[in-house]
């Protein structure tokens, strides 16, 4: 029995997938700035596949081998490591189960070495927060729940400022 497609839920995960590629430019552009001016070397980390297949035209089948990692991981003027988790949400809300098992335990390592680690939450609405992972692990203990709305985090010192010409600053 063959089951028809949801219009609706098509173009909203269609719409979804838009506005997380439109939030990773920003966070590209942002990085790109601290590059180009001294401050850091912040880059995205690619996805650890292997093709398996060769579609041709420059497609394939791949599969990935090993746990994801942080979606950004870079180093800050003066040595010390630095790693972003990239998460955007056109819902009301944000859940800590976003951050895979795997990332979490990166993350943690990382940060035990010295690392300073954070999750980024981008809404639909446009603005950004920057959570030290520290915060994000322990969301229930500050928010009291597994989630946060974006009201929640406007009431929050993690909001990212953003210059005039729309760089967030992530690194300040």
């Amino acid at each position: 029995m063959h089951k028809e497609k949801d219009p609706r839920r098509q173009l909203q995960g269609a719409i979804s997938k838009a506005q997380g590629k439109q939030f990773e430019e920003r966070l590209d552009k942002s990085f790109a700035y601290y590059r180009e001016h001294g401050f850091a070397i912040v880059e995205k980390t690619p996805e650890p596949m292997r093709p398996i297949q060769n579609l041709g035209h420059g497609k394939f089948i791949a599969f990935f081998e090993k746990k994801a990692q942080p979606d950004y991981k870079g180093i800050i003027k003066g040595g010390r490591t630095v790693m972003f988790e990239a998460k955007f949400t056109a819902a009301g809300k944000m859940e800590q189960n976003r951050v895979l098992p795997g990332q979490a335990g990166y993350l943690e390592q990382h940060q035990t070495l010295g690392a300073r680690c954070y999750v980024i939450a981008g809404f639909a609405s446009g603005s950004v927060y920057r959570f030290p992972w520290n915060i994000w692990k322990d969301m229930k203990r500050y928010f009291g729940r597994k989630y946060f709305t974006e009201a929640d985090a406007e009431i929050t010192t993690y909001m990212v400022p953003v210059t005039r010409d729309g760089v967030l600053l992530l690194l300040d």
